[in-house]
């Protein structure tokens, strides 16, 4: 059975220690302590060690840049402080203090290569780092906003007004039907890559009627929200989304595509699922098993019914 908890990006997380946030003290002090966990990102991007994993350092990584944004993440099992620091977007290793020891390796790619925990922590940093560099002002006054709770807060500091990091639900659902199951593509993807269809939650409505409307809305195809099957969520750092997996039993299977949205749409069998889904298809590929949507399209692939 497919378990959120077990999903690429949200698997094995540290303890937050949310109640550490507002302590200011505690906070500089486990900075400084020898255990501490500090690892780096740049715009977003995580540093990467040889090994597929985070470049993790002590304090000694407050020299790297000095002054530059940090969060506190929480505690690992052995209590240790998690921190990450958001280096300059113009940081260049060469010639710096870590020169060397890692690179700077886009998200997406990095993800697949990192332990569980690296990868959590580094998802989690990303969202926050990147929201912050987009609502450094305050929505009801204008004023700078300051970052403050560990990173888990922006306060504007002409009002008081206080912010706080958003995260998006989205719905990405396979319809299915008679032993086929819907998947399409956007224009600007690579030639053959097909995925499951997704789009952002409205005010208003749930999202189960959330996934009926967006496949309704790109692909012509009506389903009841009453009958959608949750499978399984997963934190997506681009910038911030909660991607949340369904399946629905479609009520026709006539296409009609909304060319904003999509370039094609296509029913695919269980057996031609599960060849795109080990590479073996001989025209489509699918997203890896770091994407929430591989998850969704094996877990109806291995069906029998």
């Amino acid at each position: 059975m497919t378990n959120s908890n077990d999903m690429p990006l949200a698997a094995k997380p540290i303890d937050r220690a949310a109640h550490r946030r507002t302590d200011e003290a505690w906070l500089e002090a486990a900075f400084k302590r020898e255990d501490a966990l500090v690892f780096l990102l740049r715009d977003g991007i995580p540093l990467i060690a040889r090994d597929g994993g985070l470049v993790w350092m002590g304090p000694e990584a407050a020299r790297v840049s000095p002054g530059s944004p940090r969060l506190f993440l929480g505690e690992d099992k052995a209590g240790a402080p998690v921190f990450a620091m958001d280096l300059p977007p113009k940081f260049d290793l060469d010639g710096s203090l870590i020169e060397g020891i890692g690179e700077f390796l886009d998200f997406r790619q990095a993800a697949a290569r990192m332990p569980a925990m690296d990868a959590n922590c580094a998802s989690t940093a990303r969202s926050l780092f990147l929201w912050h560099t987009s609502h450094g002002y305050c929505a009801k006054c204008g004023g700078r906003n300051g970052i403050t709770d560990a990173g888990w807060k922006a306060q504007c500091s002409a009002c008081g007004a206080e912010h706080f990091p958003r995260t998006d639900p989205v719905a990405i659902m396979l319809a299915v039907q008679n032993g086929h199951a819907l998947i399409g593509r956007q224009k600007f993807w690579p030639a053959g890559f097909m995925s499951c269809l997704a789009g952002f939650c409205e005010p208003g409505e749930t999202i189960e009627q959330a996934a009926s409307r967006e496949l309704f809305e790109e692909a012509g195809i009506k389903c009841d929200p009453a009958k959608a099957e949750y499978v399984a969520c997963q934190p997506w750092p681009f910038p911030s989304s909660l991607m949340m997996g369904f399946i629905l039993p479609a009520q026709s299977d006539a296409i009609t595509i909304d060319s904003k949205e999509l370039e094609s749409a296509r029913w695919v069998s269980r057996a031609e699922m599960r060849e795109i889904l080990s590479g073996k298809h001989s025209e489509l590929f699918c997203p890896p098993p770091s994407a929430i949507a591989h998850h969704i399209l094996k877990v109806w692939a291995e069906r029998d019914d």
